[in-house]
């Protein structure tokens, strides 16, 4: 299961954050902060192994203070399918 993870610190969270956050729920597959000139755009997206461990770290996490910022986390969306 894909995550969008959003309202991330811009300078302060890393993708081993995220990922040690995350493997608390389950095993993480890929962890990607997207970034803009080496500084973090403020979210990230999760890959979980499985979907029950996705919504376990949704229902976990979400809102939750994650380094001075509560996170948002919901499952992301395939654009691809709206062309």
């Amino acid at each position: 299961m894909k995550l969008f993870v959003s309202n991330l610190s811009f300078d302060k969270v890393a993708e081993t954050e995220l990922r040690d956050a995350f493997e608390k729920f389950g095993q993480v597959r890929d962890v990607r902060l997207i970034r803009r000139d080496e500084r973090s755009r403020g979210f990230a997206f999760v890959v979980m192994a499985t979907h029950e461990d996705g919504e376990t770290a949704i229902r976990e996490l979400s809102g939750k203070d994650f380094y001075g910022r509560p996170i948002s986390i919901v499952e992301a969306r395939d654009d691809a399918s709206k062309r």
